[in-house]
Formats: C-alpha cells, structure tokens, sequence
C-alpha cells in the first residue's frame, strides 16, 4: 500500500513540476500581458470542468459494477456527451468571457479552446479501471507523460510564435497525448454506450462533486478574475504567477498526506485512541506544510524567483510572502477534511471552502475602490484561517477528533505567520542573496521551527512509520 501510494504521489508530483516548468518557461519567454491572457485559458477550462465534472473515474473505481464491459462503454458514452455539452458552453461563452475580462480581441482563442473538452471525452476508462487492481501505471504515464510532451512542445512553438498562442497549442498537445495515451496503455478495446439509468445513477453519485468543483472553482480562480477584470492582463500575470508558485507545492505535498493517512484513518476509525492520535497527526501534517513553505520563501523566495523568472517580474517580490502565507493557512485545511472523510464525512471539505467563496463579493468591492492586489490577498487569508477553523471544529464534532493537542501547534504556527508578514513589511524579498538574516527573519525562524517541534503527534507517527522501518 505505502508503495502504491509513492508512485501515485511521485506520478503526480512530476506532472504537476513539468506543468509549473512549462508556465515558467512561458512567461520567460513573452510579454506580462501575453501571460496574463494565456493565464485565463486556464481559468476558462476550470469554469466549464466546474460545470460538468461528475466524478466519472472515480465512480468506475468503486461502483461495485465499475469493472463490468457494458458498465465501462456506458461511462465512455457518457463522459463523450459531457466532452461535447462543455464544448458547447465554453463556445458559447467565449466571446462574454473575452469581454468580462477586457480581451475581446483574443475571443478567438477561448473558442478554439472549446474544442479541449471535446478531446478529454475520447479517453479511454481503463487507466482509471485498472485501479480496482491495483495497477496505477496506466495511470501515472497518463499524468506524467503529456505534461513533458508539452514542455519539450514550448521552445519549437516559440520559433513560430512570441506571444500567448504558445500556451494554446502546448494545451491541446497535453489533451491529446493524454488521451493517445490512455488508449496505447489499455487493455481493453475502446467502445461507447449509452445506458440512461446509469447517466442517472451517475447524476446521483456526482452532484456532491460537482458542488464541491464550484466551491474549489472559487478558491482557485475567484480571485484571480476580480483581478483580471478590474486590474488587467499585466497585474493578472503577476498575480497568477504568485499563486502558482506558492499553490503547486502545497497541493502535492497535501494529496501526499491524504493518500498517506487516509487509509490509516480508515483502518482505525473503530478505535477511539488511536484515531484521534492518528487525526491529530493529519492536521498537524497540514500546518507542517504551510510552515515549511512559509519558512522556505522567507529565506529563499526573492533570489528564487528572480532567478526563475527575471527582473520583468519582480513585482511578483510585493506580494510574494502575503500569499505564501494564505496558502499556508488553505493547506492547513486538508487536514481537517482528511479526518472527517475517513468517517465518510464528505461535506467537510465544501463547508470550509464555502468560506473563502463568500468573502469573493468583499475582494471584488475591494480591488474596485483600493485597486490593491494586497487587499485581496488578505481578505482570502483571513476567510482561510476562519475555514481552518470551521474545518478542525467539524472534524472534532463529526469524528471526536481532541481540539487540544492542536492548540499549541496551532498558535505557533499563526505566530509564525504573522512574523513573516511583519518581516515582509520591514524587509521585502530581495532579488539577491544576503549576507547576513534581518532582525525578523530569527522571529520567522523560531516559530517556524518551535511550531515544527510542538507537533508531538506528527512526529511520533513519522518515527513509527518511517524511521523504525
């Protein structure tokens, strides 16, 4: 199992480094502006994956009938029709998405983008089948495969083009070979069907999904489209790009933890001890990585950045600690959620995410009379801690998780956080490298590592799990 679990985290770990590669080596190579454009290609699939997304390849995983021929040609049917109704919507829209965001000149590209969803719906349900067996190969080349089809795909389409239109071919690259791919890799023979009393069974098992996806559609890209309207292409690249390289890390290290505790989390949930001990360590995982990520771009984060991306987006520097920060708090949150879906409490996730998308009419009031991007990050980071908050709060009453033990840990970690943002008001991020530690960043230091130390649970499951074996 813990094998398993390694190579469906390592799979999905170098995908989505490729991915963060390929958007790094874009914006290198074209104009603010062009990055802030092929930023909201992005966003325009997230909005109609948002509208659409049933849960298809998890239901074949762990319906009982999911590895049944007709089953599998009835959800390839299925997932073809949901293919062409996004393709559809995302046509449709096209032209008022271009004009929401004041680029009614690339309107053009949101439609040929439409055609993306049309390919998804080709893939082969095998990759996902096959994991009834335990085979996560399919899968992992699936995942791992086209996003390095599409980096090796950037430097040819530069020759040919110099702006934004790098990013739309590199998507259909990485749509297509995911989809040959899933075909090269099955077993079976590829084949549709259409069976309307399984289109409602799967209405029925994807709804709680798909209002799940508006939620994550929120947190994800809300933001990021007050932004684009109301501040434009140029201070959307910026902003993109700071999310980006904050976000990445933290959503592969917390699919790490969940695919790590969520089986011992099921496993134990008859015994009251040992599942609390076991949520405590889940949660403290969460902040762990928000610690670690707060301490590293403190230290590190200016001459990273100005290493990866150049003098062109160093403004990138103003903003970079106040998001680390947010995302430091929105991965704490997974903990939380982890616990209780080990208790089949699904509604946990929704409900702490819920917050962050109702501050989204206060950010948009915000950006529209300071025009501050800070702003807006910090009304995200406070709905963030109150979804923290939400989300333990829930796990304790939902499962008996002890809110004690995470006090400590808890508070040194906000402490931490707070001395970086006071460390990014006094000495903002520099492009070089210093010599020498301001006064604030021994304050960052040492509740970064004092919130590391105070969590006992955590590091008595890491001895157990890893260091003994």
């Amino acid at each position: 199992m813990l094998r398993n679990a390694f190579m469906l985290v390592s799979g999905n770990a170098f995908g989505s480094a490729l991915l963060l590669v390929r958007n790094l080596i874009i914006a290198r190579l074209v104009s603010p502006e062009d990055y802030g454009i092929a930023s909201t290609f992005a966003v325009a699939m997230s909005i109609v994956e948002m509208l659409s997304y049933l849960g298809l390849n998890q239901m074949i995983v762990v319906d009982r009938d999911g590895d049944d021929p007709a089953v599998q040609k009835a959800m390839q049917g299925f997932q073809v029709l949901r293919g062409v109704l996004s393709s559809l919507i995302l046509f449709a829209i096209a032209v008022p998405y271009a004009r929401f965001l004041g680029v009614e000149h690339v309107a053009w590209a949101y439609q040929v983008i439409a055609f993306i969803p049309l390919v998804n719906g080709l893939q082969h349900f095998d990759m996902h089948r096959l994991k009834r067996q335990m085979n996560f190969r399919p899968w992992i080349v699936t995942q791992a495969i086209p996003p390095l089809v599409s980096v090796l795909a950037v430097w040819p389409l530069a020759y040919l083009y110099g702006d934004y239109r790098i990013m739309l071919v590199c998507l259909f690259i990485q749509a297509g070979s995911m989809v040959a791919l899933s075909h090269v890799m099955a077993e079976r023979r590829y084949a549709l069907g259409f069976d309307f009393a399984l289109i409602r069974r799967a209405t029925v098992f994807g709804w709680p999904l798909l209002l799940n996806g508006v939620l994550l559609f929120g947190v994800f890209n809300g933001e990021r489209l007050i932004v684009g309207r109301e501040l434009g292409m140029s201070q959307l690249a910026v902003f993109s790009m700071a999310i980006t390289l904050t976000l990445t890390p933290t959503l592969v290290l917390a699919g790490a933890t969940q695919s790590l505790f969520l089986p011992a989390l099921s496993g134990a949930r008859d015994r009251v001890e040992s599942f609390r001990w076991l949520g405590t360590a889940a949660v403290e995982a969460g902040l762990a990585i928000g610690v670690a990520l707060i301490l590293g771009i403190v230290l590190l984060g200016g001459p990273v950045i100005h290493l990866l991306l150049g003098a062109k987006y160093a403004a990138i520097l103003d903003i970079l600690v106040p998001m680390t920060v947010m995302q430091a708090v929105r991965v704490a949150k997974t903990g939380g959620s982890t616990v209780a879906l080990a208790k089949e409490r699904s509604g946990n996730a929704a409900a702490a995410n819920l917050i962050r998308v109702l501050s989204l009419p206060l950010s948009w009031y915000a950006v529209t009379h300071t025009g501050d991007v800070l702003t807006v990050i910090y009304i995200a980071m406070g709905a963030e801690v109150v979804g923290y908050l939400v989300s333990i709060r829930l796990a304790a009453k939902r499962t008996g998780l002890l809110l004690g033990p995470l006090v400590l840990p808890s508070l040194l970690s906000t402490l931490a956080g707070a001395a970086a943002l006071m460390d990014a008001h006094y000495f903002p991020p520099r492009p070089g490298l210093v010599d020498h530690l301001d006064w604030t960043r021994w304050f960052v230091a040492f509740f970064c590592l004092a919130a590391l130390f105070s969590m006992s649970a955590l590091r008595g499951y890491l001895w157990r799990r890893f260091l003994r074996r």
